[in-house]
């Protein structure tokens, strides 16, 4: 039998609890799948991720640990269909079906599109798209069979803009929101909602070598492009994608589907300043 969700009609502040809902978020060791995986826990869920390898797992478990949350982490391919099934099942052994999924996991290859090899192009797109595809068919019956349930697709503001040298992450990006549409269109009547989170530059220590300030004083070339195609004239940090998520995760985002929310301090909306 489909739970009980919350009363369309009738709104409070625990729309947003998660609390007893089962979160799988792919590639969570750290970064943005870290920082979105740690908020929904706050929110109440109970945390499972998975990494491609043991060591990265023991990272996040302990980063995890540090934070006071129980996750569970396991070693998974996302691009491996059986690998997906045995994780997914594994994942319901211990805690249960999976309510939410937030596939963040993903690569990115920066290279000029003349100089990448299919091979290369091909593998962005499958873990940046294909994944996604593989893991959401694999938790969707049991969101059928439950009545309710919540995707969220880690996009990217290169699902609506091209950059150089990006070419398999953006068409990955740009696959990925209308993958977002067709799961909202093929599985709304199932009260299961399908969304986007678009970041913009998040200060990540990924990111951490294009803000070290130069030599003589400056600001990074590539920090100095980013401020100043961003309205909010700061990169964002992982905690300005917290509330997004816990927000799409939620019952209090019930009538939301198929839309990418693009959290980006504006760049989006904004052409640039004039040249003086």
């Amino acid at each position: 039998m489909a739970e009980q969700y919350a009363d369309p009609n009738v709104f409070n502040m625990d729309m947003f609890r998660l609390d007893g809902k089962v979160a799988l978020v792919t590639g969570a060791s750290y970064g943005i799948g870290f920082a979105v995986a740690t908020a929904l826990s706050k929110a109440g869920a109970k945390i499972a991720f998975n990494d491609i390898n043991q060591e990265k797992v023991d990272m996040g478990m302990k980063a995890y640990a540090d934070e006071g949350i129980e996750a569970h982490g396991y070693v998974a391919d996302v691009t491996d269909e059986a690998a997906v099934a045995e994780l997914v099942a594994n994942i319901e052994r211990d805690l249960g079906g999976v309510d939410i999924l937030v596939n963040n996991a993903g690569i990115i290859k920066r290279i000029p599109m003349l100089e990448m090899s299919a091979a290369d192009f091909r593998q962005v797109v499958d873990v940046d798209l294909n994944a996604p595809f593989i893991v959401s068919k694999a938790v969707l019956p049991h969101m059928i069979e439950n009545g309710h349930g919540k995707i969220i697709n880690i996009c990217s503001m290169m699902s609506e803009l091209g950059r150089e040298t990006v070419a398999g992450y953006a068409a990955a990006k740009g696959g990925l929101k209308m993958l977002t549409r067709n799961i909202c269109s093929e599985f709304g009547e199932h009260n299961i909602q399908c969304n986007g989170i678009g970041p913009g530059y998040i200060a990540t220590p990924q990111t951490a070598p294009l803000r070290e300030i130069q030599p003589d004083g400056s600001r990074h070339p590539f920090d100095q492009f980013i401020v100043s195609k961003t309205p909010a004239a700061r990169w964002g940090t992982p905690v300005d994608l917290m509330g997004t998520a816990v927000f799409l995760a939620s019952d209090a985002s019930n009538f939301v589907n198929g839309q990418v929310v693009y959290v980006d301090g504006g760049i989006l909306a904004y052409i640039g300043k004039q040249p003086q």
